[in-house]
């Protein structure tokens, strides 16, 4: 399956410019063959936009825009993973990211878990225990976002669940350029997953995002990588390399998960 991902500044509080972008985006990908786009962390609304902003846009997971997206996905043939601000039916407000196939359906819909200091908690309740692992087109997927990977914890629970690829949406700003750098390939070659990281780049308030989104090989290895600039990124998976990374470093198979577990 090839994958593409988009890295672009933000363009906080223009729903519609924001819908159309991906609309670009999501023909661009298809037209060199991509099955499945990955966009930023918080993409339709912009990430550091306030709570009153956020609490103004949040929709919930099959809102207008939602539905927007799907006949996107739908007219292009290709999946795409959003980030959005969701209005759950509790009433509360989630920073969430939403996977929709290429037949405009909703695969599934993760809320972040690990809120990232102030600037999360102000605006976010944290999503629950509810980590799924779905079907996209023979692969098995798993959603994080931005600070949830940099808990070695929510990758491997993925892996363990069966997932080949880990998609994270993602914020990251300076001086963070680490995680860009070190931790995620970490992440995927601990797990033998394939890991998308699609980050902005650019400013938004006083945030200078760091950019560096990658796509990274089961083994550790970068399959792409951007830079500080706006581009969509392309890679081609291929399961033999999930089963050899498996095999050269069996983790997953020799952990022993009694020794992790909880006691009371």
């Amino acid at each position: 399956m090839r994958i593409a991902l988009f890295q672009g500044e933000p363009n906080p509080l223009d729903l519609a410019g924001n819908l159309q972008r991906l609309q670009q985006q999501a023909q661009a990908a298809a037209e060199r063959g991509a099955r499945l786009l990955v966009c930023p962390e918080m993409f339709l609304s912009g990430y550091n936009i306030g709570l009153t902003q956020v609490q103004r846009l949040a929709e919930a997971a099959d809102g207008p825009s939602a539905k927007a997206v799907q006949a996107i996905a739908q007219a292009q043939g290709i999946a795409i993973a959003y980030g959005y601000p969701e209005r759950g039916d509790d009433g509360a407000i989630y920073n969430s990211v939403q996977l929709i196939d290429a037949q405009a359906h909703s695969l599934c819909n993760y809320r972040k878990t690990h809120l990232f200091g102030e600037l999360d908690r102000s605006m976010f309740s944290a999503g629950a225990d509810h980590f799924p692992v779905v079907e996209l087109e023979g692969w098995k997927v798993g959603l994080l976002i931005c600070y949830d990977i940099e808990f070695p914890e929510n990758a491997r629970r993925l892996a363990l669940d069966g997932a080949e690829l880990i998609l994270v949406p993602t914020a990251n700003m300076a001086p963070y350029d680490f995680v860009c750098q070190v931790t995620v390939r970490s992440r995927a070659q601990e797990n033998q997953c394939y890991l998308v990281y699609a980050n902005y780049c650019g400013a938004e308030g006083e945030i200078e995002y760091c950019g560096q989104s990658s796509i990274i090989g089961p083994d550790g290895s970068l399959l792409a990588m951007a830079g500080h600039d706006e581009c969509q990124l392309l890679a081609e998976l291929a399961h033999e390399r999930v089963a050899q990374g498996r095999e050269a470093f069996p983790y997953l198979a020799d952990l022993r998960q009694e020794l992790h577990v909880r006691r009371g």
